[in-house]
């Protein structure tokens, strides 16, 4: 891998690890460390770093999410980047801190924390300007656009451009991909009837592209996506885009 220089570039970054990456996918959140220090970064993790405060902040509990957001704050208060391997995550931390502090003394901090968040692929991307070698077998995949990845955080385009570096890896596009899988944090658990339906669209969809690994850039999607192909007895895996991205470039 090769990188080019930016003018934003940071020797050092911190990374935002994620509730879900924290518990679930522990080895995804270590190959997006170990990319980032491949890249000759140092990564800072804040042992006490918690939530972003989305649980909270989505269910109406503004005065909860506004203690944990304060908390994340102040945890990453260094100037250096802050890089999350979620546009979930990553979407709360950006756009929506700097709202919920208005009117509070936390108000600039919340401001110049925001201006610091990068989502994990538009940071190799934009920012590390990577170029990526595939030393991998020839592989078929499809991709899932998390909503705020998509439509929030706009880095989908950042995510598919890693992937198509790859010369041994074809990515065939989901018919529907702008649609929710069905997560949605606490959506699944308020609403899961309609959760289940919409879950299944999606399966569905990635069943007709043939493809044997599906990717995605959100653990809570993934979560979702692949528990939902288990329980249909559908043999795809499933990989967050870090961990698929260093499994590839390292010939695993």
């Amino acid at each position: 891998m090769q990188t080019r220089n930016h003018p934003e570039r940071s020797e050092t970054v911190y990374f935002f690890g994620t509730c879900l990456m924290d518990a679930v996918y522990p080895d995804a959140g270590m190959a997006a460390i170990r990319m980032l220090e491949s890249l000759g970064v140092k990564v800072v993790f804040p042992p006490d770093q918690s939530c972003c405060g989305q649980p909270a902040y989505n269910s109406g509990f503004t005065r909860e999410a506004r203690t944990v957001a304060r908390k994340q704050i102040q945890v990453f208060r260094k100037p250096y980047p802050i890089v999350v391997p979620s546009g979930s995550c990553a979407g709360m931390m950006k756009h929506h801190y700097p709202p919920l502090f208005a009117g509070t003394l936390d108000e600039v901090a919340a401001h110049r924390f925001s201006e610091r968040v990068y989502e994990w692929s538009e940071y190799l991307a934009t920012v590390l300007g990577v170029k990526l070698e595939d030393r991998g077998a020839p592989l078929t995949i499809t991709w899932h656009s998390s909503c705020h990845a998509l439509r929030e955080m706009d880095v989908i385009k950042h995510s598919k451009a890693l992937i198509r570096q790859l010369k041994n890896v074809t990515l065939v596009e989901l018919q529907r991909e702008t649609e929710c899988c069905g997560f949605g944090g606490t959506f699944t658990v308020k609403q899961p009837a309609i959760s289940a339906a919409m879950v299944k669209d999606k399966v569905d969809d990635i069943r007709r592209t043939r493809a044997t690994t599906l990717v995605a850039g959100d653990c809570g999607c993934l979560m979702n996506i692949t528990g939902a192909m288990e329980h249909a007895g559908v043999a795809i895996a499933g990989k967050h885009l870090a961990e698929f991205l260093w499994e590839r470039t390292n010939g695993q």
